[in-house]
Formats: structure tokens, sequence, C-alpha cells
């Protein structure tokens, strides 16, 4: 079962002025299972997004770098049940082909259409479930389908993902909605996963790309739960620009601070979720890193312990054999490390410094940490003033279970 994890209340998610949400179902894996999303922007609407940077990138990946060069999108189409990835040249048309037809029902260029697809890699997409469908989830459209949506988006999630936060920019009420999927096949080199936040806030377009990137590093690229990066990772930031401030143009402006203050705000809650309802979870750790030399380094090994396997079992199990922290970080790449300058603790338990145990740990604290649904490791390096936190889950036995059966 996810970590501390509720549904989110529909009623917490807050409306963005200017986007749209119809959901419909197309039966692409499972009869009568709502698997079609579509998202309509307002005129005028920025988009920004960061994308896996896996070789055997899917083809709505693709499609969707290419459609963001041209601006001016105007909707995102969603399925689930099949990737669209590992299918090639007939992967391209049938993305386009989508596009195309969600780009006939709003009267626009299918060249302002976004598509995003998750699901088993290396099948056809099925546009002959896909595109009779659009038609109900145009239908469907309202601006309070954001709960609907995290639901209709969902693969191996047990718990839809959203969250909304409202703040003011100017003497105006800004509002950033955001809803994701991910819970297995999640480790980021970009962001991770399926992504789309909104808001209703005024930004030109060079400061939401930059936007972008810089909310995903703090959020997306900061979770993992098996070390698998995907294929159809894809970020979406959207700005409608009809919250009525001026446009924010300068990131050194007070605004820009407040804007990503409350975009990274829901992009880390809907992070912490994967992690959260991370496939087969009973754990949610947290991999803080500190007094590194560079951030770079500080992520590195955090990430060395956060997607060890005998680590995650080791918490799964309950059981202190904490040497594994240390032989991860010690195998984490960062060849002049001291390892007599380090500090490791579990929870508030100081478990090794000096090269070895410490003195005052005893196997009875251990234990008792890792008995508890929530556990921080922090490492605290001594060799600069750079940090990194890393959020994952442990494995469990459903985890196998799971991904052997992904396709059944």
């Amino acid at each position: 079962m996810p970590v501390n994890l509720a549904v989110p209340d529909p009623a917490s998610l807050q409306p963005v002025a200017g986007v749209r949400l119809g959901i419909a179902s197309a039966g692409i894996k499972k009869p009568g299972r709502r698997d079609i999303t579509l998202i309509e922007l307002a005129a005028g609407s920025k988009v920004a997004g960061v994308f896996t940077q896996n070789r055997f990138c899917a083809a709505p990946v693709t499609v969707c770098r290419q459609h963001l060069q041209g601006g001016n999108i105007r909707a995102l189409v969603i399925n689930t049940g099949n990737a669209n990835a590992g299918t090639g040249e007939q992967g391209l048309e049938r993305a386009r082909q989508t596009c195309a037809a969600v780009a006939e029902l709003f009267g626009i260029e299918a060249e302002q259409v976004l598509p995003f697809s998750t699901g088993v890699i290396l099948e056809p997409l099925p546009v002959d479930k896909i595109l009779p469908a659009l038609p109900a989830a145009k239908a469907d459209l309202t601006p309070n389908h954001w709960s609907e949506a995290a639901h209709a988006i969902m693969t191996t999630d047990i718990v839809a993902k959203a969250a909304s936060v409202r703040t003011e920019i100017a003497g105006k009420a800004v509002t950033v909605t955001g809803i994701a999927k991910g819970s297995g096949m999640i480790h980021p080199n970009m962001a991770t996963m399926l992504g789309y936040v909104a808001t209703d806030a005024a930004v030109s377009q060079a400061m939401l790309n930059q936007l972008a990137k810089e909310v995903a590093d703090v959020s997306f690229n900061c979770v993992t739960v098996d070390g698998d990066t995907s294929t159809n990772d894809s970020f979406i930031l959207i700005a409608t620009g009809q919250a009525g401030h001026a446009e924010i143009a300068d990131d050194n402006a007070a605004a820009y601070a407040v804007l990503k203050a409350a975009l990274s705000e829901v992009s880390i809650k809907l992070a912490q979720a994967m992690a959260r309802d991370g496939e087969g979870a009973t754990k949610f750790m947290t991999v803080k890193i500190e007094k590194g030399r560079d951030h770079a380094e500080c992520k590195q090994i955090a990430y060395a312990i956060a997607r060890s396997p005998l680590v995650k079992t080791a918490f799964f199990a309950s059981d202190p054999n904490l040497g594994r922290i240390l032989a991860a970080i010690g195998y984490a790449g960062v060849a002049d490390l001291d390892v007599d300058d380090i500090q490791v603790h579990l929870g508030d338990v100081l478990v090794a410094e000096k090269g070895g145990r410490a003195a005052s740990y005893t196997e009875a604290q251990g234990a008792a940490v890792m008995k508890e649904a929530e556990i921080t490791i922090r490492v605290v390096l001594n060799r600069g003033d750079a940090h990194a936190t890393v959020w994952t889950c442990d494995f469990s036995y459903d985890y196998v279970k799971i991904n052997a059966e992904y396709r059944t």
C-alpha cells in the first residue's frame, strides 16, 4: 500500500483559468477504463516541457519536442495502456494522426497539439480505439476535472497524484494545480513520469522554459523508485496568463521567486507521491547528503544509496544491515572521498563515523528506526557546503510480482 499517501480530495484541486480537462474511455487495455485525457488551453497560453533523455524515447516525446518549437500550443492528449515506444516510423505517424484528430475537433493546427502516451512498450498505438473516443473527451471538458484526469493517467499507480496551491503576485491571486502519474520505471534523467502543472500566472516564454528546468531539478529529478529511466518521461508546465498581473520576464524579479516557489511546492508533492506509491512500497525514504564539495557529487552519492537493491530490500525487511549504505557511498564514483571524514545517520541515530561503526551505535537503535514507515538517511561528507536530497522507497515482494505480471 502507498506510504502515508491519501487520495487527493477533489475539492482541494483548484481550477486554473484558461484550462479545461475532459476524460473518456477508449478501452485501450481494459474495457470501460477511462484512459483518454484531453486538456484544452486558452488562446495565449504558454507551454514549456522537459523530456526523457532515454535514447529509445517514445514517439510522442519526439512529436512533442517538434511541436513545442512552434509554440502556440492549444491542446494536450494523453492515453494510458500503450506507450507508443519502440514503434519506429509507424509510431510517429500514429502520434501525428492523433494530433490531427484532436486539431480537427478544436479547429486548430495539428502542430498546436501535444501527444503523450504511457503503458506497454513495443506495441502499436491503437488509434482505431483512440480516435473514436476523442469527441467524448471533448464533450467532457470542464475546468474542474483535475481529479478525474489524475485518475485517468494512472497505470500501475494505486493512488492518483494531484496537488494545488494558491499564492499572490502583485496583488493578484494566482493558482497552481498539477497532476502526475508514476509508480514504477522511475528514475530521472530530466524529469520522471508524466507530469502536468498549470498556473494562471503571466510569464514570458523564456522564463517559463527556465522554470520548467529549475522546477524539475528540485522535484521530479529528485525521486527514484527502481533506477529505470522511462522512454516516455515528460514534464509539462503551462501558464495561461489569466491571473491579471504584469508578465514576469526577469528571473531576478520578486514575482519570479514567488511563482517558482509555488510551482516547486506542487511539483515536490507530486514527486514525493511517486515514491510513496512506488510499486509495492512499504517505506518512504529520504536520502540527504550534506557538506559535499558540490551539488553533483551529493546527488551522485544520494542516488547510489537510493537505487541500491540491497539497501532497499534491507529497509523492506526492517533489517539494520547498514553496511549496505556504506558500500553504496563507496561505489558512488566520487574517487577522492575520505571515508574517515564521513558521518552516517539513520533518523536521529549516528551509525558510522571515522571510517567505521560509531561507538555509540547499537543494533537496537537501528532496528527501531527501520520499523518506521518514513525514514531519513543522512550522510555528512564534511568536505564543503553543498547538499542534495533524493526520495525513494523500499523493494518488496510485490515489486517483483507487479512487474512480472505487468502485461497480464
